[in-house]
């Protein structure tokens, strides 16, 4: 807490410091959350475990952004990076803590017909499932390309330049993305494996093109792999993912639809981390080769929201063949108590459901998990 003050009293100080300095404009949020989660685990049909919990959890944000004039800015989101989603869970007593870190922040500059930013960017992956079945395809422990795994556990955010600019009747944007930043020498960095000099990091381009047809919305995109990258199930692949959203009004509401696919054949893969006594980090050779796709519809309808996500990924790494099945469903309900020129107050009671299987040809698996929460939440 008395970080969170200082960075605040800092703040304050900042934009009060000369009338020559640029306006830093402060606001943020706060939420406290309410969830009840509910765990059930099946393999070949034959009940195995489950787990009922309540936590309350709570998690501040703290944003930033200046305008330099010009066109030239500069934003800045603080908040806690604990998992899930920023969010601390109240402990007994005393003892719970909340450090805050700069979770994102970029500048750059926004002009007529164009812009440039750098930093770290905002994805808005929550509305866009594009960075979920590129960075998730294969599940591993409750890492699923569903359930908003970039938003949680990412925070949402990644490393990149960005420049967009008004082609015709849209806008095309491109993003030169670093997933991860590897050091090691050329021939050891994966055990053996092939490596690439100055090139070791993860490097990505993300591509865009977002126009209007009358009242529709689309939106298609592709993320290359421009060298080898890193993820949880496998190491030293160059994936690629494409897809579009799609959007229309319908009534007084609105319908979104979202398909994504995803693929990697890399000879020259890696899996199985592991450390030696010295520290020091390698990789298992594979032969990876998956593909996989992510569906979403979604429906909005004033304080209402929900969609349904189904994601399936099929494995055929090291001759192997597993199949991944994935159902999510988010609805939510946005009440506001609250709202004024200043800020807001509003409870979200919200339902999330997930049933995720596995097959690999000798066993199968089946896990559902039910969420039910309840938001409070003021914005500044």
């Amino acid at each position: 807490m008395k970080k969170m003050l200082s960075l605040a009293a800092v703040f304050a100080v900042l934009s009060y410091a000369s009338p020559a300095s640029a306006e830093l404009k402060l606001g943020g949020d706060a939420t406290i959350r309410v969830r009840g989660q509910f765990n059930d685990t099946e393999v070949n049909g034959v009940h195995t475990d489950d787990e009922d919990d309540l936590m309350v959890q709570y998690r501040i944000r703290l944003k930033a952004s200046a305008d330099l004039g010009s066109g030239y800015l500069f934003k800045a989101l603080i908040q806690n990076e604990a998992v899930p989603a920023g969010y601390n869970t109240v402990s007994s007593g005393n003892s719970e803590r909340y450090e805050l870190d700069v979770s994102n922040f970029y500048f750059g500059r926004m002009m007529e017909d164009s812009h440039y930013l750098m930093g770290r960017l905002p994805l808005n992956s929550f509305n866009n499932p594009i960075f979920d079945i590129a960075l998730y395809p294969i599940p591993v422990g409750n890492y699923t390309a569903v359930d908003i795994p970039v938003a949680t556990y990412n925070f949402d955010r990644v490393f990149g330049f960005n420049y967009g600019r008004k082609i015709g009747p849209g806008e095309l944007n491109g993003t030169l993305v670093v997933f991860d930043n590897f050091n090691g020498d050329d021939a050891d960095n994966y055990d053996g494996l092939e490596g690439n000099g100055l090139l070791n990091d993860g490097y990505a381009l993300h591509l865009s093109y977002k126009t209007n047809f009358g009242d529709i919305t689309f939106e298609p995109q592709a993320i290359v792999a421009l060298t080898d990258m890193s993820g949880l199930a496998y190491q030293n692949v160059a994936p690629i993912t494409f897809g579009a959203n799609l959007g229309f009004p319908v009534g007084k509401g609105k319908i979104g639809m979202s398909g994504f696919y995803t693929t990697c054949e890399d000879s020259k893969g890696a899996t199985g981390l592991r450390v030696d006594s010295a520290g020091v980090a390698s990789f298992t050779p594979a032969s990876v080769d998956y593909s996989g796709y992510l569906l979403r519809l979604k429906g909005e309808y004033g304080p209402a929201m929900a969609w349904i996500d189904y994601n399936r990924t099929k494995d055929k790494s090291n001759d192997g063949s597993t199949q991944y099945d994935n159902l999510f469903v988010w609805a939510q309900y946005n009440l506001k108590v609250y709202e004024s020129s200043t800020g807001t107050f509003s409870i979200t009671p919200t339902l999330r459901y997930r049933a995720s299987g596995s097959d690999n040809g000798v066993s199968e698996s089946d896990f559902s998990q039910l969420r039910t929460e309840l938001y409070a939440t003021v914005t500044f």
